[in-house]
């Protein structure tokens, strides 16, 4: 097989016999949904690839090959009567540089859409009653003279829109006031959306379909362009980009027979698929979670190459997306949004998704964590999980590679200089069982930290989210901070990876527990004055030991009987009391 990593040409995947997962029997669904649609998903979702198929299908100078290209897909057995029947315009705004003063990113992006209306009036030049006037001052011209010429032609035009956020995106975390002079008042897109809200108004612009990340942008531009639908959370559209598990196994079951091998390593394969990339769901009806393709693609291509699984399951080209996580954690109260959404205990809720907010109330801390929440979601970086009892909406992180970036934007905000002494602390716990090094460095960096934050929850949820941030390798290990285990739950099980258990890593297991000061009726001073003999002998400290003792059996049990002999497993108790002391215990 053939697998098109990177590529989003629809006319490519088909002629060059790529792997096409067949989405075409959407294309009818696109077309009664309305002519001016919105489409949100996250970075490297697919979403080039649909509007590369959309092209494909209506461009009227592609209907000689019809056939060729949809003859053997859904829709290609009944078609839809716009078939081959506009002009295609297909803006990137992608390839718009956000960099430099206003006037340098308006350069950029008329540029581009001059550069977009040339190569329209040369594939189309058989057609055009007469030539496309381009100013190269204002593509706006540009593109009313475009118009001009396609209403003597008995055809109409359908606009493509790409990333339509991406450089204000950019813009925008860069600072807020080139943001403000790109949108406010009569700002560059703003008079842009302006007129293609007026094209649409019979002067030859029939549809448009646009993409995008987020609606924080067509938010700030709303008097402007104000008749898009937004489709984003229909049902019928959940897996419109995106693979099915169903997808990914038949996927695997043909790459596991080229390598040779069993059933079981094809099962092997969807687990790790599922743990590392699985769990996007985009609408309360979606009844099963899709896979980020570009993600599931680095897998395949990897696998079927080496026939072993990718070393670093992320993908480079979508760690950038820590960026946005860094993003959300510098607004006000956006660092508690990113702890909570690591710790998982209390879920992330809303009533409802924030659709309609724009940069003021991104910026504005009275506005409380709504829309951070709703960014966050837009980003990929949250999914929705099942509804509350209640009916709210519930978020989480979708995967374990998602869970990495949170852990690794969470250790770094809060311990700038200290990472290679982390990273040696946690290796001491995986080679050679000795927990001691990690637990002091906790207490020597983290917790003077920790103590000068003001986190709304302040137990042993922000003390296992700090261990989970130090020791999560996604190399070697499958992270779990709520491992189910005969329905209870682990608080953090570090379980190596099955592709690499020839290494001699030990699995591990830990149990927090959380002691008040209050509790304990001391103060932080007199907590650190305490010997490290006169801490463990403490009734408080003894009755937690037990605790976690006792549960830490249950779990090895529950662990032992689902991974077998290959187990190295070592189970530990951490008991903090405040974020003054530490105590860890090997259990059995």
């Amino acid at each position: 097989m053939t697998f098109p990593y990177g590529i989003s040409d629809f006319y490519k995947l088909i002629t060059e016999g790529y792997l096409y997962l067949d989405r075409t029997d959407r294309i009818r669904l696109v077309e009664e949904a309305g002519s001016q649609l919105l489409f949100l998903r996250p970075r490297r979702f697919g979403k080039s690839l649909w509007l590369s198929t959309l092209e494909n299908y209506y461009d009227v100078a592609k209907a000689d090959e019809f056939e060729r290209l949809f003859g053997h897909l859904t829709i290609g057995q009944r078609p839809t009567a716009l078939h081959n029947r506009y002009f295609i315009l297909r803006w990137d705004f992608s390839v718009v540089d956000p960099q430099g003063e206003i006037r340098h990113i308006r350069r950029s992006l008329y540029n581009h859409i001059n550069a977009a209306i040339e190569r329209f009036a040369w594939r189309y030049q058989d057609l055009l009653p007469h030539p496309i006037e381009r100013d190269d001052d204002d593509a706006l011209r540009s593109f009313q003279s475009l118009l001009a010429v396609i209403q003597q032609t008995p055809y109409r035009l359908y606009l493509l829109i790409d990333e339509y956020d991406n450089f204000a995106n950019e813009v925008l975390m860069a600072g807020r006031e080139r943001y403000e002079a790109l949108l406010s008042g009569e700002g560059l897109l703003k008079t842009l959306f302006k007129a293609v809200k007026s094209a649409s108004s019979g002067l030859g612009l029939d549809r448009v379909f646009i993409t995008g990340v987020s609606p924080v942008v067509l938010s700030d531009v709303t008097s402007g362009y104000n008749i898009a639908e937004d489709v984003s959370l229909h049902p019928r559209f959940d897996d419109l980009c995106g693979f099915t598990e169903a997808e990914i196994a038949g996927v695997l079951h043909q790459i596991a027979a080229l390598c040779g091998f069993s059933a079981n390593r094809t099962d092997e394969a969807l687990t790790m698929m599922r743990t590392f990339y699985n769990g996007y769901r985009f609408s309360l009806e979606q009844e099963a979670p899709v896979y980020n393709p570009t993600l599931a693609l680095y897998f395949f291509k990897n696998w079927q190459r080496d026939c072993r699984y990718p070393r670093q399951m992320l993908d480079s080209n979508l760690a950038m997306d820590r960026a946005k996580i860094a993003y959300i954690a510098r607004l006000p109260h956006g660092e508690q949004v990113i702890l909570d959404a690591l710790s998982e205990e209390r879920p992330l809720r809303l009533s409802a998704l924030s659709d309609r907010f724009g940069v003021e109330e991104m910026l504005t801390a009275a506005k409380g964590t709504d829309f951070m929440i709703s960014l966050l979601y837009y980003f990929g970086v949250l999914t929705l999980a099942e509804p509350s009892p209640f009916g709210e909406m519930v978020f989480r992180i979708p995967n374990l590679v998602v869970r990495r970036l949170y852990a690794e934007q969470f250790r770094e905000q809060l311990l700038p200089r200290f990472q290679d002494e982390g990273r040696r602390a946690a290796r001491r716990l995986f080679q050679r069982g000795e927990i001691g090094p990690l637990c002091r460095f906790v207490e020597r960096r983290y917790f003077p930290v920790l103590a000068n934050r003001d986190y709304r929850w302040a137990n042993e949820l922000t003390v296992k989210t700090a261990f989970l941030t130090l020791l999560f390798d996604d190399v070697f290990y499958v992270i779990d901070s709520e491992a189910a285990l005969e329905r209870k739950y682990a608080d953090l099980a570090l379980i190596v990876r099955p592709d690499m258990r020839r290494y001699r890593l030990l699995d591990i297991l830990i149990e927090f527990k959380y002691i008040a000061l209050q509790d304990l009726g001391l103060s932080g001073e007199q907590v650190q004055n305490l010997s490290a003999e006169e801490i463990w002998n403490l009734g408080m400290v003894q009755s937690r030991l037990q605790e976690a003792t006792a549960q830490l059996q249950t779990y090895r049990h529950a662990v032992e009987a689902r991974y077998g002999e290959a187990l190295r497993l070592r189970t530990y108790a951490v008991i903090a009391l405040g974020f003054e002391r530490l105590v860890c215990s090997p259990i059995g």
